[in-house]
């Protein structure tokens, strides 16, 4: 496994990989890496001849200064588990390197960018798009690979990648759980023994929600998942939401879309966690 730091050594070691017709694929990270990582590393070195992975903590996808300061960093493990994991590149620019100038573009995003997460973060999404965008123009690939809890942000990249018609196959993996259920983040070592204990609660009542849908009404879900949340210690719904997964639009009914998800933000004292849920077969 070899480690690059800057653009042009990656661009020109990639370029002689290509030459030789070989395929590439890519997992975009900003480090403090877990199993969920990992299984789309697994899965990128599978499906192709080199896997690239970047370790870069984006500043301009966080609208709180705080969030990123406190963001995990750890790149030597991080290197550790990659090698492991069969990955055959690193990428670990600076943020200088990332952004030798600002980078001041504006990306019409449409709903997907407008709603849950970006009604809560303001300029998130279009941090996201202007650091993958650049990622993608730096590694090439032919196919990157994406975890499925971060749902909303998945469709924001798909719809990057149509405003720019770029080449590349977006592949979504599954959600990684722990033992109890907890899904895996860089956040969840930020929470304490006490919260790390409650935060499982999380996807459990997800899990649970799903039994009322036949027989409950997608606004009676809401609150019912809601409240019950709300009624554990140190944790607080910033927003649950049950939308059409193509549009993530909301429904208002079970019926209004073929494929439904319920997509939430909880704080676990001060780590703000999110996850999300599949409704299916409801009728």
């Amino acid at each position: 496994m070899k480690i690059y730091l800057t653009v042009n050594e990656l661009k020109t070691a990639l370029s002689e990989e290509r030459s030789r017709g070989r395929t590439v694929g890519f997992v975009p990270t900003m480090g403090a890496l877990h199993n969920g990582h990992l299984s789309l590393v697994h899965t990128c070195a599978s499906e192709n001849d080199v896997c690239v992975v970047s370790i870069f903590v984006n500043p301009t996808q966080f609208n709180d200064p705080r969030d990123l300061e406190k963001y995990p960093r750890t790149p030597e493990r991080d290197c550790e588990m990659l090698e492991s994991a069969g990955c055959n590149c690193v990428f670990m620019p600076s943020v200088e390197e990332m952004y030798p100038v600002p980078d001041t573009r504006i990306f019409d995003l449409g709903k997907v960018a407008e709603v849950m997460e970006g009604a809560f973060r303001p300029g998130h999404f279009n941090g996201v798009a202007q650091v993958v965008s650049r990622l993608f123009d730096i590694v090439e690939p032919d196919r990157a690979y994406f975890g499925e809890k971060d749902f909303q942000q998945v469709a924001v990249i798909k719809r990057m990648v149509q405003l720019l018609d770029l080449k590349v196959n977006i592949i979504t993996c599954p959600i990684v759980r722990e033992a109890d259920g907890l899904a895996m983040s860089s956040r969840n070592v930020r929470l304490t023994p006490e919260q790390r204990q409650i935060a499982p609660q999380i996807a459990a009542t997800l899990k649970e929600s799903r039994n009322f849908a036949p027989v409950k009404s997608v606004r009676e879900v809401v609150n019912w998942v809601v409240n019950r949340l709300n009624s554990k210690p140190q944790l607080r719904v910033e927003y649950y939401e049950i939308v059409d997964a193509a549009t993530l639009a909301p429904v208002s009914r079970w019926d209004d879309a073929d494929d439904i998800i319920g997509c939430i933000a909880v704080y676990c004292g001060e780590v703000r966690l999110i996850d999300n849920i599949r409704y299916e077969n409801v009728y």
